[in-house]
């Protein structure tokens, strides 16, 4: 999938989450992001892998991260150092992470394989660099805004529309692919539920966003 999708959308990319959907959807996928990363304790180095306009990337700073964005997209990453400064930006590719191995402890995607060509080297190179673990935050396809992205409204939608969503044993088999031996457990949630329930997270595969947290060990 190109990035060049999201080099157009940049300008515009922030100002969903000011919108009703974008603020809920903001706050369940923080929770649950948090949540994955209490998974994998001591960590303190993040590298997040698709970091857009930085949305993530300052709140994991927020809450005591040291952290390291990426994004491929080279408008993205203007706009996230003009509006977070003190933060590391690199003009990058996930299949190709610009790191030595084991340089981080832990490397985040937050709704981006989805939208990568090769989104199992990607997790491969996430491996590669990380130390303790990788944490993927990702659209979930069984769930209504999956049906949505697919056959209704949102696949009219420029970005949405080009989502490749995950289901919980794709996540899963790809991560497992990925880390191979080095894999130890992968602890899952899921967020954005429909109903009135877009806050609660829980151990159920029909939220819209599902998130996965794989630790590694040191082999």
């Amino acid at each position: 999938m190109t990035w060049q999708i999201f080099e157009e959308e940049a300008s515009r990319y922030e100002a969903w989450y000011a919108t009703e959907r974008g603020r809920r959807a903001d706050i369940a996928e923080r929770a649950l992001l948090e949540w994955l990363l209490r998974q994998l304790p001591e960590t303190r180095t993040v590298l997040e892998v698709g970091s857009g306009t930085g949305h993530f990337a300052a709140r994991l700073v927020e809450s005591g991260f040291q952290v390291i964005g990426l994004e491929r997209a080279p408008a993205m990453v203007k706009a996230a150092q003009r509006s977070f400064p003190s933060i590391s930006f690199l003009l990058g590719d996930a299949h190709y992470l610009p790191l030595r191995g084991r340089a981080v402890d832990v490397v985040v995607f937050i709704t981006t394989l989805e939208f990568l060509a090769r989104s199992a080297a990607a997790l491969r190179e996430a491996v590669r660099v990380a130390r303790r673990g990788v944490v993927v935050v990702a659209l979930n396809r069984w769930s209504l805004g999956g049906l949505s992205r697919r056959f209704g409204a949102q696949s009219r939608r420029t970005l949405l529309g080009q989502a490749n969503d995950y289901s919980l044993p794709r996540l899963r088999r790809e991560l497992r692919d990925a880390a191979g031996a080095r894999l130890g457990s992968m602890p899952w949630s899921s967020t954005l539920f429909p109903d009135g329930l877009w806050n609660f997270s829980a151990p159920v595969p029909v939220g819209d966003v599902i998130g996965v947290a794989g630790s590694l060990n040191g082999k």
